[in-house]
């Protein structure tokens, strides 16, 4: 690529919203400055009047490569978030098989060399049976490393007290937890099936995994990580009572962080009406009071990071009955991850800030040793 000089942008860069210029050459940003002359750009863009923002990053992606590519591969999946303005992604563990070995991991960083046009990074899987291999890891190697404390998909619960004091003891980098009390999910799904037999509908998909099994899994989870010092980071945050669980501080002050996800700010239980499997995700999408308390949450500093968690399904499977339906929402990519940029035009100034910010300021600072390009990158 050639050296291209975009003028009079309205650019938003790191809490800072200003006119000026940004000039790339041969792919790299190389200056931002209010007025850049003197540089013989091969193409020159007059972005009067539009705005320019950093290129997204998202910590949270559920591709299907290796297991089931025809969902959703490295290469079509990478696509589509760079043409919706997500540079970075980081991929999570439960594909199949799962990225609980070192071998596995080496498989998926050699696919997403060959295919992702975007940069990217991995996090690995913990399961009851890997400890020694998580606790041996090179930071250096990995985005991060996730625990299922709750049963979703994949195989993966981690749900031996034991193991789990270890891992908070012993994990060489930051953490990302699934939290969810798996015997509470079950024992209210028994008394949904009672109810409805087989028939249970998509609206009960919040009562079986209610607030309360996300709190009693987020706070043990907080807990343990005060215990022993984890740098943890909580996953996709459903509940307004779990934001009490979080400090409103900066990040940098942080140890412990909190990601809240598209689906859960978009959507609340009256939508299962309309969409029915549609928008089943774990966790649950829950209130409307619940997703006013996450929107409002991001105004401040106790959610840190918007991810998509995007998982692709095919429709067929979002077709079937509730118990057997896919429990992800199905947003089609990249409308997934251009909701950003289109929707930050349309908001108002206070939520501006705080979005950008949650989606371009990672949490994860090692991230970038495993990404396939490194530098800034702009949408």
């Amino acid at each position: 690529m050639s050296s291209v000089l975009i003028r009079n942008a309205r650019l938003v860069n790191e809490g800072r919203e200003f006119e000026g210029d940004l000039l790339v050459d041969h792919g790299r940003i190389v200056k931002i400055a209010a007025s850049i002359e003197g540089e013989n750009a091969v193409t020159e863009i007059d972005a009067k009047g539009q705005l320019l923002l950093p290129g997204m990053i998202d910590d949270q992606v559920h591709f299907r490569d290796p297991g089931a590519p025809d969902k959703g591969s490295f290469y079509t999946e990478s696509r589509a978030a760079v043409a919706g303005g997500i540079t970075s992604f980081m991929d999570m563990p439960n594909t199949r098989p799962a990225t609980l070995t070192l071998a596995a991991l080496a498989d998926k960083k050699r696919r997403a060399a060959i295919s992702s046009v975007a940069n990217y990074g991995f996090h690995f899987g913990v399961s009851n049976d890997n400890l020694d291999t998580v606790a041996a890891l090179d930071p250096c190697s990995v985005a991060g490393v996730k625990v299922f404390m709750g049963a979703s998909t994949g195989n993966m619960l981690v749900d031996d007290p034991r193991i789990l004091e270890r891992l908070f003891a012993e994990v060489p980098t930051i953490l990302l937890a699934h939290c969810e009390h798996t015997p509470s999910i079950q024992a209210n799904e028994r008394n949904l099936q009672e109810l409805f037999g087989e028939a249970i509908p998509a609206a009960a998909h919040p009562l079986i995994r209610n607030a309360e099994a996300c709190f009693h899994s987020s706070s043990m989870a907080v807990d343990l990580a005060r215990r022993h010092g984890t740098r943890l980071h909580v996953l996709h945050l459903s509940t307004a009572r779990e934001l009490a669980l979080f400090e409103d501080k900066p990040l940098a002050e942080k140890r412990i962080t909190a990601e809240v996800c598209l689906h859960h700010l978009l959507f609340d239980d009256r939508d299962y009406t309309s969409l029915g499997n549609l928008i089943k995700c774990n966790p649950a999408i829950k209130t409307q009071a619940d997703r006013d308390a996450l929107r409002q949450a991001l105004v401040g500093n106790r959610l840190d990071v918007i991810g998509s968690d995007h998982a692709p399904h095919t429709w067929a499977e979002k077709q079937l009955p509730y118990r057997h339906a896919c429990p992800w929402c199905n947003t089609p990519s990249p409308r997934c991850w251009s909701w950003w940029p289109i929707n930050f035009c349309r908001s108002p100034p206070w939520w501006k800030k705080p979005a950008i910010e949650s989606l371009t300021c990672s949490p994860f600072p090692i991230a970038v040793t495993c990404v396939k390009a490194i530098g800034p990158t702009w949408c």
